[in-house]
């Protein structure tokens, strides 16, 4: 057991490291554990465009400089898997974030545990994910230069997605099951401008082809019932979230999606424990957002 800590921070995302900064400006001691490496799904961006104060940034740099600032603060940074949060009933209410590794108490704790990717479900789509199938074309992209790939989303994800790749590939296939987009106009429109480009509107991804490695895509259009197959090397998934909260279900409340439910005061119904971020209940789920939560998150769990 570690000595208690004023704020421990789960996950290292723009609202964990953002609740960090505030908390540490508040005079907090703060722990932020990660199961992963900080800067949450943003570092895979290759450029950020809508975030006040900067023209354009590349999602690790705006991480790093996250990062960076909190450790300049004071920030205590660990690489611990969280698996759960307990009352200590006997010491007033303290909390005890239990990990793989540890034990820590604290006074208050901020869940930002974000979210994570969600898949199609299909046949198949687990044993061709890194044969064929990714959930990030930041990563994967370069892998498929010069070749067919197809991008399955109407979000921004899947436009900047589509973006990138057409930078790297022969042709690439955007899928989305209806017929207008949810993500910025001015990246629809951009995709229109490419030639290697091709939108495949009000249809879904029926089945997965290949045998060890993807090979193609069959796509039914969903309001005449036909399906075609379209020949790509690689389908980049870009579908949504799911959030990542089923360690935290016995200390605080789920929606029926899953989410934390909290407000915009980030409170979750459990004294000490808030809520910052994609893991929890609200309309807009962006990184200027993620990073207001994290500021409110941080001066409320300070008052504990």
């Amino acid at each position: 057991m570690k000595d208690i800590n004023d704020i421990i921070v789960i996950g290292a995302g723009t609202a964990g490291l953002t609740c960090a900064i505030y908390g540490l400006r508040a005079g907090k001691s703060v722990l932020v554990l990660e199961e992963k490496m900080y800067g949450g799904q943003i570092v895979n961006t290759p450029s950020v465009e809508n975030y006040p104060g900067y023209k354009n940034i590349s999602g690790f740099e705006f991480a790093n400089n996250l990062y960076e600032q909190a450790k300049a603060l004071g920030m205590e940074y660990r690489n611990e898997k969280v698996t759960g949060i307990k009352t200590c009933s006997e010491k007033n209410g303290l909390r005890a974030v239990v990990t793989e590794k540890e034990t820590y108490e604290t006074r208050a704790v901020v869940i930002a545990t974000g979210a994570k990717n969600r898949m199609l479900g299909l046949e198949r789509e687990k044993e061709l994910t890194g044969k064929g199938v990714s959930y990030c074309a930041t990563c994967d992209g370069a892998f498929f230069k010069g070749r067919a790939a197809a991008v399955v989303g109407g979000g921004n994800t899947a436009l900047e997605d589509a973006l990138f790749l057409s930078n790297y590939c022969s042709k690439v296939y955007v899928i989305h099951r209806r017929e207008e987009f949810r993500g910025d106009k001015s990246d629809v429109d951009k995709l229109k401008t490419k030639e290697n480009v091709e939108l495949v509107l009000n249809s879904t991804v029926e089945e997965l082809l290949g045998e060890n490695t993807l090979n193609g895509v069959n796509v039914r259009n969903v309001n005449d019932n036909t399906l075609t197959k379209l020949s790509v090397d690689g389908l980049f998934v870009a579908v949504g979230q799911v959030p990542d909260n089923e360690s935290f279900r016995e200390a605080v409340k789920l929606d029926d999606k899953g989410y934390i439910v909290a407000g915009e005061d980030c409170r979750t119904g459990t004294d000490g424990i808030f809520a910052a971020g994609d893991c929890r209940t609200k309309g807009v789920r962006q990184l200027v957002t993620a990073a207001g939560d994290g500021a409110v998150a941080g001066l409320e769990a300070s008052k504990v």
